[in-house]
């Protein structure tokens, strides 16, 4: 059995499937397999990529059922995988050649820790020609010490590719939720850290999120080409706890904190009124809250 799971969701992308396959052997860590899901692709470039790899013994291929999905390839491969330890690796994204040393020396050392994170980069690329070719890099969530459930609370801070977790998490909290076209990450992070605690390597990047603004269809990222499912199962997600948390203790609370969000917006918008509109514009490019209240003030005036 090997040690760690690489879950490679995949489709109708080959020439990153071959990339992703090529990063993955050169880690410095050997003991691994590869799982690749097909989700809904031509199933015979898929394995040709495979064939192709520098590896492929050690590289399955499974076929996503139905429909497919992000939620139901990622569970696909949990199921089809055998290691100890387990991480999506998406067929676009890329690793320091030590992620997998690193990482798996943090929970072979601290059986407490669920799982670990590490430092990302996100790396901008372009088409040029008939391949893809790194623009710039950035940091991700620049200054970010450690992953919790309270810092999860407002918005996901983690990425699939930064995440080795035990794949016995699933036995305990089930797998990724399939109602989800989206977000599914961020739900199970939730579920992790509301009982568990995850390590985080900080310093040099170990993980590199890779992302094309300008690209559609097939090259195209989630969260630009899914940014209206990303809205609308973030809010699913909060409901569903919400709506958990209400039956068992009713909506007082919830009532009072809306009740004092809606007075702060007021008093804020209040104040933004008096302001020269180029200070108050300048501030709703820097932070969501001050766009919000933006609009309150345009309503009002």
């Amino acid at each position: 059995m090997p040690r760690v799971s690489v879950v490679v969701r995949t489709k109708d992308r080959p020439a990153f499937l071959k990339r992703a396959l090529t990063d993955i052997a050169a880690q410095t860590f050997s003991d691994w397999e590869v799982v690749v899901v097909n989700d809904g692709a031509d199933g015979a470039a898929v394995r040709a990529a495979v064939a192709d790899s520098a590896r492929p013994g050690r590289v399955s291929v499974v076929d996503s059922p139905g429909d497919g999905g992000r939620c139901v390839a990622a569970n696909t491969g949990i199921a089809a995988a055998a290691g100890e330890y387990v991480v999506l690796h998406d067929d676009d994204d890329l690793w320091h050649r030590d992620f997998l040393t690193r990482t798996a020396a943090v929970l072979d050392a601290s059986p407490a820790d669920a799982g670990v994170m590490v430092e990302t980069e996100i790396v901008y690329e372009k088409a040029d020609g008939a391949g893809w070719v790194e623009t710039h890099r950035a940091p991700y969530w620049q200054g970010m010490t450690g992953v919790s459930f309270t810092t999860l609370l407002e918005v996901n801070r983690a990425v699939p590719i930064s995440f080795l977790y035990r794949r016995a998490l699933h036995d305990e909290l089930g797998p990724y939720d399939e109602s989800l076209d989206a977000v599914e990450d961020w739900d199970f992070y939730l579920r992790v850290t509301a009982k568990h605690p995850i390590a985080f390597l900080s310093g040099t990047p170990l993980a590199f999120w890779t992302q094309r603004p300008a690209a559609t269809g097939a090259d195209g990222n989630s969260m630009f080409e899914l940014a209206a499912e990303h809205a609308r199962d973030d809010l699913a997600v909060r409901d569903r706890a919400l709506r958990e948390w209400v039956a068992v203790n009713g909506a007082g609370l919830p009532l009072y904190i809306a009740s004092v969000e809606k007075r702060i917006r007021a008093d804020m918008a209040e104040h933004l009124a008096g302001l020269p509109d180029r200070i108050v514009e300048m501030a709703h490019a820097r932070h969501p809250l001050w766009r919000r209240l933006a609009r309150l003030r345009r309503r009002r005036t």
